[in-house]
């Protein structure tokens, strides 16, 4: 493992009782990059990011994050590891009895150690950071656009400064206009702020706007993984039914012909 790579998944097999999820999985995730973790239904992408950042363990294998195994340190420097990393939840996750304000400065409170000032500063630059004015800190996520909901979500999944960051979905929910505008969102905070992400997605147009590569989980392993160009042209039949379709040919161009 090289100190650029933030994420070492080596022979990762996952089981609950007789049935296997992940069978001997091997991914690396790189600094700096976006890894689009795609596949089925079932096909146990939650579960892989949930042992990413040590929820879940392996039945067999090993994880490592920033250059730590995860099953040789205690629950302390876990805690250490997981707060170098922000989640974007499916649909938000908005406390919704929370304003915005508060929702944002939740991540920062819980370390029990920033001054209320600085918490209250912080929540307002971040605010700023995805495009939302300071007047919106007084709403209640009830009174929030989808948009503006997934706006408020990733400025809690920043407020810690996260060197990686694992997005769910991030367009699910979104019509096709306020996705591409928080897709091209996301690309320019990842120019501004170099940090590394996970995301699952079915999002064609996202894998091919944001992703700096693919990583595809079918058949219980990892059956393609490389750029988006470049997965577009597996053969695997999982790989060929997503991208060779209409769609995925009027996205990834000629890669898909």
């Amino acid at each position: 493992m090289t100190p650029d790579t933030i994420i070492d998944m080596v022979h990762v097999t996952t089981r609950f009782g007789r049935h296997v999820v992940h069978d001997d999985i091997d991914l690396r995730v790189a600094r700096g990059e976006i890894l689009g973790l795609v596949g089925g239904s079932g096909s146990g992408k939650t579960t892989l990011v949930r042992e990413m950042i040590g929820l879940d363990q392996p039945s067999a294998g090993h994880v490592s994050l920033f250059g730590e195994r995860l099953d040789r340190i205690g629950p302390g420097p876990l805690a250490m590891l997981r707060n170098r990393c922000g989640v974007l939840f499916q649909g938000g996750a908005l406390f919704s009895a929370l304003t915005v304000f508060d929702n944002v400065a939740f991540p920062l409170q819980e370390l029990r150690a920033i001054d209320p000032a600085l918490i209250r500063d912080l929540v307002y630059m971040k605010l700023a950071q995805v495009g939302l004015a300071p007047e919106v800190a007084l709403r209640l996520p009830a009174e929030l656009s989808g948009g503006m909901v997934k706006r408020v979500a990733l400025a809690r999944a920043l407020a810690l400064e996260p060197e990686l960051l694992f997005l769910d979905e991030p367009t699910s929910g979104l019509d096709p206009v306020t996705a591409q505008a928080f897709v091209h969102h996301l690309q320019g905070l990842h120019r501004e702020l170099g940090f590394t992400a996970v995301v699952i997605t079915h999002d064609l147009d996202l894998m091919h706007d944001l992703c700096t590569a693919l990583a595809i989980l079918a058949d219980n392993r990892i059956v393609a993984r490389g750029t988006p160009a470049t997965v577009a042209e597996n053969p695997h039949p999982f790989v060929a039914a997503m991208f060779s379709g209409e769609r995925g040919q009027r996205v990834f161009g000629s890669a898909t012909l």
